[in-house]
């Protein structure tokens, strides 16, 4: 996977689109490589962002572990927490979230950007400073958020329950599943079997 999304702009179309195509041709792929030193990785790699280019990049264990410590993580690379959890109903309507299945990334700068996955790539807002504070203030996990590389993951649709802290490359391959998987106006029969089983597969990670 040659680059997974744009932090810059990310999800820009042109990001996600490269995230759908890696993903439809990944089982004709006979190996995935770091992408800083060229040898393969296994599934389940790292990734890093490349804050200059604004894009997330495979790395194996060796070139994950450079970057590893906070300092380096703040150069030219950031390495993509793994960590993952499940958090207590998070109050979103004051976000200005329009649907049930979202994401928010906190940036470097202090802003906060929500996103939807739609079948026109991903949606995206400014969320409001004040309306933020007050959900932090409600779930102080979101206070451990590293800027650019973890998010706050929610789908209530179709009464669902899900709320989880996690890393932004989770993030992408949900966009992925439901740009992929969505079929005329209403999503069709298969969009929805696809979210419930990312969801379903997703295990906390501390």
């Amino acid at each position: 996977m040659t680059e997974l999304a744009s932090a810059s702009t990310y999800p820009g179309t042109g990001a996600l689109e490269r995230v759908i195509r890696r993903a439809a041709t990944r089982q004709q792929e006979s190996e995935e490589r770091c992408e800083l030193c060229s040898v393969p990785v296994p599934p389940g790699h790292r990734h890093l962002l490349d804050t200059e280019r604004g894009e997330v990049l495979c790395c194996c264990q060796a070139c994950s572990l450079l970057f590893d410590k906070e300092a380096a993580s703040k150069g030219h690379y950031r390495l993509v927490p793994r960590q993952r959890v499940r958090l207590p109903a998070v109050p979103t309507k004051d976000l200005g979230v329009p649907v049930g299945l979202a994401f928010f990334v906190p940036h470097a700068d202090g802003r906060v950007i929500a996103h939807y996955p739609s079948p026109a790539w991903a949606t995206q807002w400014e969320v409001d400073p004040q309306a933020w504070a007050e959900v932090v203030d409600g779930c102080p996990a979101l206070r451990t958020l590293a800027a650019d590389v973890q998010a706050l993951l929610v789908n209530t649709a179709r009464g669902e329950q899900h709320h989880w802290l996690v890393p932004i490359d989770d993030c992408f391959r949900l966009v992925a599943v439901v740009r992929g998987e969505w079929k005329g106006l209403s999503g069709g029969s298969r969009v929805w079997p696809e979210i419930e089983r990312f969801f379903a597969e997703l295990t906390e990670q501390r």
